[in-house]
């Protein structure tokens, strides 16, 4: 009797073990079908960039598609770490992502996104031919455009009037610019970022290239010109330059503590709407002395490999390179566009400034794609500290930060 009710219990325990796996499957199937309706979204935004998308940006095609986006605050530095952490453990539980497009190349060595070249003809007609070959690597499509960024010169237009002087447009006239300011009010009023961080990498990027050098290389004929010419402005700039960021230079201009300075496009939105500065306008910028050259920023927009709702994903991608939404994001943010077509409703306030970033943007070349990239940075910094802070030889300094550079390369190459 014992043997046949162990018979039994065994034989219970065994159909109830199949009927939990058969479940299994089945809610498997369920939340399948369910994560379908999600669209999981990475973007590292502000607080007002965020209300933008929530409002104006998702509910249409939410709408259009039946799926709920679920939007991921997740800053560019850290997206990377996230995703291979997922892509290991074989979970990837991201859709979708728009990137820094200075932070490409880790993604496509460690096989963290889609190629995308197949989908190639998905790019509008319209976008800005230049911002194509950013997402480029090694012949394969890996990003589409989204949104592309370049800083313009702002300046405070009764400043300029009151001492009769007009814009620099090149290095000579910018040094007298930068000294006339400082012998009329006994302190410097033209920035240039010199915080030994990103923003000052940005700028010495553009004196560089606009010499003719090369700031991966940085001890080469147009990377010295460069210091040299920080070297001799550096004495009438304004002593915010140490600090100047991506953000500050917003305040200097409102508060007019500074006169002349490059920054980010979104910079004329906050200065107008929130300051009502309208005596603080935007022009291209100045040329070096071989040619005009500025830092092409922005973002880009990626796929996760093995994102689980890459179908919708693809639809989103093409939903954000739409002009619908590139107009959007131009009157609603400030934020240049990809399109060539999407200026034409914003209003009459903000055309000097988009003027003045499409002029921006036609000699907007990107930094390189490089997995030492932290090590560039740090080099190109390192020498601005010494040469012009510390005031060393110019090109034994240089010569040291190259051979740096020169040995992360070797480094990379040989991982």
């Amino acid at each position: 009797m014992r043997k046949f009710y162990a018979k039994l219990i065994a034989i219970l325990v065994i159909v109830s073990l199949v009927g939990t796996l058969i479940a299994g499957c089945g809610g498997g199937s369920s939340q399948s079908e369910a994560r379908k309706k999600v669209l999981k979204v990475s973007m590292g935004l502000g607080e007002v960039e965020w209300e933008v998308m929530k409002e104006h940006i998702f509910p249409p095609f939410e709408e259009k598609y039946g799926v709920k986006i679920e939007p991921l605050q997740i800053e560019a530095g850290d997206l990377i770490p996230k995703l291979e952490a997922m892509h290991k453990a074989n979970a990837m539980d991201i859709d979708i992502i728009t990137q820094d497009n200075m932070q490409l190349a880790p993604l496509v060595a460690k096989g963290l996104v889609e190629d995308l070249s197949q989908y190639r003809d998905m790019i509008p007609k319209e976008v800005i031919p230049s911002l194509v070959p950013v997402g480029e690597f090694d012949g394969k499509l890996y990003f589409m455009p989204y949104r592309p960024n370049v800083e313009i010169a702002f300046y405070n237009k009764d400043k300029f009037n009151e001492y009769g002087l007009k814009l620099p447009t090149n290095w000579d006239e910018l040094l007298e610019i930068a000294k006339t300011f400082k012998e009329k009010e006994g302190i410097g009023r033209v920035i240039i970022k010199l915080n030994l961080g990103p923003d000052s990498t940005v700028h010495m990027f553009d004196l560089i290239r606009s010499a003719g050098g090369d700031p991966t290389v940085l001890n080469d004929e147009g990377s010295i010109k460069a210091f040299e010419f920080l070297r001799e402005i550096y004495p009438y700039l304004s002593p915010d330059s140490k600090k100047a960021d991506w953000n500050t230079p917003v305040e200097y201009l409102a508060k007019e503590t500074v006169y002349l300075v490059r920054n980010w496009p979104y910079t004329a939105n906050v200065l107008v709407e929130k300051y009502g500065k309208e005596n603080i306008l935007a022009y291209p910028g100045w040329a070096g002395p071989v040619k005009t050259s500025n830092v092409l920023g922005g973002e880009v927009i990626g796929i996760p490999t093995g994102s689980p709702n890459k179908e919708m994903a693809m639809k989103f991608m093409e939903y954000l390179m739409s002009k619908e939404v590139q107009e959007k994001l131009v009157t609603k943010l400030g934020w240049p566009s990809m399109r060539s077509d999407a200026y034409g409703k914003v209003a009459e306030w903000q055309k000097p400034y988009f003027e003045a970033i499409n002029e921006a943007l036609k000699h907007a070349e990107p930094r390189p794609n490089l997995v030492y990239w932290a090590d560039v940075d740090k080099a190109i910094n390192g020498a601005l500290r010494e040469i012009i802070f510390e005031g060393k030889d110019i090109k034994t300094t240089l010569d040291k930060y190259h051979n740096m550079i020169e040995e992360a390369k070797k480094a990379a190459e040989s991982k």
